[in-house]
């Protein structure tokens, strides 16, 4: 029978002198792909570590857990629990130091990360190569950043001299979090804008915005009472031409094992077929998933 301890020996520790100062996944039990470990990760925001927890364990294996962590990375100050089994998802600290708020670098930027305070923290770490992707496709371009969240995807594209980046998200907190991080990063504020609004109900500004040569679209899997990725996110591709350049990328992420790659394929040649599947983005290598159990990042092309 596999216990929490089990994980143990598939972590992926930092490996570099570079690497512990890295916000990083150690460990996705997420994707199926460790018996008996789908409710677990860890991630390493530093110096805190974070052990989630998607259903209840044993006390005594969370903390053989979290003591082999914090012996095994230097720089650890605080090793934390957080319950996402349950509605709060709260947060215990088992080990070190309570740190709520900090900040961490992924590639050369900066992210405020809080925990605690809500389910999520402030970045998704297994959108780290699509972060990179944009950053190189960015320059000089107009990207439109839809369910942008704290602007992770926004400060990827500023950094890779976008000249204009359109985020629009349904939550005014996540959103000033956003702000703040693209002035962690020193970046000029001009060429960016922060709309809290529902998307749905938005396209005639997002038209009048336009036209963009690249959009991000991350949406949340189902968010009550605003979004259903199943419903929704076809509204979406009917409606491409509306607001993209005649000659324009997308970058489209769907995490919803239930559909994945062919929900995205078989609409985007229904209803935007003059867009071609140029390549499809994986997530970084700790993030080991059984087939058709993870993360979804497709990007297109018109011209």
């Amino acid at each position: 029978m596999t216990s929490l301890t089990d994980a143990i020996q598939h972590l992926q520790l930092p490996q570099t002198d570079e690497s512990p100062a890295e916000a990083q996944r150690l460990f996705h039990g997420r994707g199926h792909a460790y018996p008996g470990l789908h409710h677990v990760t860890v991630d390493w925001f530093p110096p805190v570590v974070l052990i989630t927890l998607f259903a209840e364990e044993d006390k005594k294996q969370i903390m053989c857990l979290a003591e082999y962590l914090y012996a095994q990375l230097p720089d650890c100050k605080s090793v934390q629990l957080q319950h996402r089994y349950l509605p709060s998802g709260s947060i215990d600290v088992l080990l070190g130091e309570m740190i709520a708020s900090l900040v961490v670098n992924e590639a050369g930027l900066t992210y405020q990360i809080s925990l605690g305070k809500a389910r999520n923290h402030g970045l998704f770490l297994d959108m780290r190569n699509g972060r990179q992707w944009l950053r190189e496709q960015a320059q000089q371009k107009r990207v439109l950043n839809l369910f942008s969240y704290t602007c992770g995807f926004s400060v990827a594209a500023i950094e890779g001299k976008a000249s204009f980046v359109m985020n629009m998200d349904m939550s005014s907190p996540a959103l000033s979090v956003g702000r703040e991080n693209h002035r962690l990063n020193n970046h000029d504020l001009s060429s960016v804008r922060f709309d809290k609004l529902n998307i749905f109900k938005s396209f005639g500004r997002i038209k009048k915005q336009g036209p963009f040569d690249l959009l991000v679209c991350d949406p949340p899997t189902l968010q009550k009472g605003s979004v259903d990725i199943a419903r929704d996110y076809p509204k979406i591709m009917r409606r491409l031409d509306e607001f993209m350049a005649k000659e324009s990328q997308l970058m489209l992420c769907l995490n919803a094992p239930e559909l994945g790659e062919d929900f995205i394929l078989q609409h985007m040649k229904r209803l935007a077929s003059d867009y071609r599947h140029v390549t499809t983005i994986k997530p970084p290598n700790v993030y080991r998933e059984a087939e058709g159990k993870g993360l979804t990042i497709m990007c297109f092309s018109k011209q």
